[in-house]
C-alpha cells in the first residue's frame, strides 16, 4: 500500500480519442504527444522546473522511437530523463505505477507520466532473414499480425473473449445489452455541452500544411448504438456472442498523469483541492487464451493490498475491449455490470493502448469528486493474458 502518491487534482488532461485512419492517422504520436502536452502544461501554468522523470508510455513504433521519452522531453522543453514503458494495454498502468513506487520510495519528487500511440497505419518491420529461401525476409505487421495471433497460444483477442464467454456462459444478448448500456453512459458524458468531457479533455492540434492547422476537440468515430442495430450485426466468430458492436476499436491519441508528494500536489492543485492518493497496484496473468478474465484477480490484490473489498469502491472503471470483460468482471464480483464505466469506457470511445487507461484513470477522478469523494478501482486486461488494476483514494 502507498502512503505518499499523490496526483494532484487537474494534474492530468487526455486528448480526444480519434478512431484509426481518422484526424490524427499521420502525427507521429511522440511528436504530437509531446506537442500536446507542452501547450497543457503552459495553459496549466505548471512550475515544470521541479519535474524530475518521465515515463513515458507508447506501444506502437514511431519513427525515431528509439530515443521516445527523451526525445519527447526535449520537445517539451524539459531537460530530465525517461524511460519508455511498453506493457501493451496496462502500459498507463504500469507507468502510474512506476510513478507512484518511485515517490514513495523517495527517488523521484515530480515525475509526470506520458502516454501516447497511432494504432493507424501501424508499421510493417522487416527482418533479414539470410538463411531463409531466397534470403525471404521476416516481415510483421505491427497491428494486424499481433490482434491476430498470440505467438504463445496462437489464438487471436477476440478468440480469448469468446473463450471466456463461453466458459463464464455468457450471451450474446447480455452482451448486445451491454454494448448499448455502455454507449448510453458515453452520452452522459456529451450532457450540457460536454461538462464531464471538458472537466479533463485538452484538444490537440493538427497541422494540415504550412500555414493551416485544425484543431481536434472531441472523440472522432464514436459509433450510434442502438438496440435493432446491434442485434442486426452478426459475430465475428461463428457461434460466438460478439460482434463489432461490442467491441472496441482501435484509436489515436495521448494523456498525460503528473505523479507528486502530498505537499507537492497541494501546491500544484490548491489546498482547497480534493486530494487523489494512489494506494495499491494489482497484477494477475490467468490461464492460457483467457485475456478478459485478467481484470478480475489484478483487481482483487488491489483491492487487498489497499486493505478494501469492492463494496468500499465508489467509482469502478474498466478497460472492457470486450463485452465478456465486464460481464464477467460483474459476475464474480457480485456487482450490476449496468452501474459501472459510467460517463465512457473504451469499449466506446476506442483503444489508443497506452493513453487508454490513464483515461480512464481521468474520468475515475472526476466522477469521484462529482461524489464527494471515496475510492476509486481501475482494471483492465492486456496482451498475453494479463491483467493491471490501480486503487486510488479521492478525498
Amino acid at each position: 500500500m502507498f502512503k505518499k502518491a499523490f496526483i494532484p487534482y487537474k494534474g492530468y488532461y487526455s486528448s480526444p480519442f480519434c478512431r484509426w485512419q481518422g484526424a490524427l492517422a499521420n502525427e507521429n504520436s511522440i511528436v504530437l504527444g509531446a506537442e500536446t502536452a507542452k501547450r497543457w502544461l503552459a495553459a496549466s501554468n505548471f512550475d515544470t522546473s521541479e519535474f524530475d522523470y518521465t515515463f513515458f508510455g507508447i506501444t506502437v513504433g514511431q519513427n525515431r522511437w528509439f530515443y521516445g521519452g527523451a526525445w519527447a522531453n526535449a520537445m517539451m522543453g524539459l531537460q530530465i530523463p525517461a524511460m519508455n514503458i511498453m506493457q501493451a494495454c496496462s502500459t498507463g498502468t504500469t507507468c502510474v505505477y512506476s510513478a507512484a513506487l518511485a515517490v514513495e520510495q523517495e527517488q523521484l519528487k515530480s515525475p509526470l507520466c506520458l502516454m501516447a500511440d497511432r494504432l493507424s497505419n501501424g508499421p510493417h518491420t522487416v527482418w533479414p532473414n539470410p538463411n531463409g529461401p531466397g534470403a525471404e525476409v521476416i516481415s510483421e505487421n505491427w497491428n494486424m499480425d499481433n490482434f491476430g495471433s498470440d505467438p504463445a497460444t496462437g489464438q487471436a483477442m477476440i478468440q480469448t473473449a469468446e473463450n471466456v464467454a463461453k466458459k463464464a456462459g455468457l450471451t450474446r444478448g447480455q452482451a448486445d445489452e451491454l454494448a448499448l448500456r455502455r454507449y448510453e453512459q458515453y452520452l452522459d458524458s456529451l450532457k450540457d455541452d460536454r461538462a464531464f468531457q471538458k472537466r479533463y479533455m485538452f484538444p490537440v492540434e493538427v497541422k494540415v500544411s504550412k500555414k493551416k492547422t485544425t484543431v481536434v476537440d472531441a472523440d472522432e468515430g464514436i459509433m450510434p448504438t442502438t438496440k435493432d442495430g446491434l442485434a442486426a450485426l452478426k459475430p465475428v466468430r461463428e457461434g460466438g456472442i460478439h460482434t463489432f458492436g461490442a467491441q472496441t476499436h482501435p484509436a489515436d491519441g495521448n494523456s498525460l498523469i503528473l505523479v507528486t508528494t502530498r505537499e507537492r500536489a497541494t501546491m500544484l492543485a490548491g489546498s482547497s483541492a480534493p486530494l487523489i492518493q494512489v494506494l495499491s497496484y494489482g497484477f494477475a496473468r490467468v490461464e492460457k487464451a483467457h485475456m478478459p478474465m485478467a481484470p478480475v484477480p489484478s483487481a482483487q490484490m488491489a483491492l487487498d493490498r489497499a486493505g478494501i473489498a469492492i463494496k468500499d469502491v465508489s467509482v469502478i472503471k474498466t478497460h472492457n475491449p470486450f463485452a465478456a470483460n465486464d460481464l464477467f468482471f460483474a459476475r464474480e464480483f457480485g456487482v450490476d455490470v449496468n452501474t459501472f464505466n459510467n460517463y465512457g469506457s473504451s469499449l466506446v470511445f476506442g483503444h489508443p493502448q497506452a493513453p487508454t487507461v490513464p483515461r480512464l484513470i481521468i474520468e475515475g477522478i472526476e466522477e469521484c469528486v462529482m461524489k464527494g469523494g471515496g475510492y476509486v478501482l481501475v482494471t483492465g486486461c492486456a496482451a498475453g493474458d494479463t491483467g493491471a488494476a490501480l486503487v486510488l483514494k479521492v478525498g
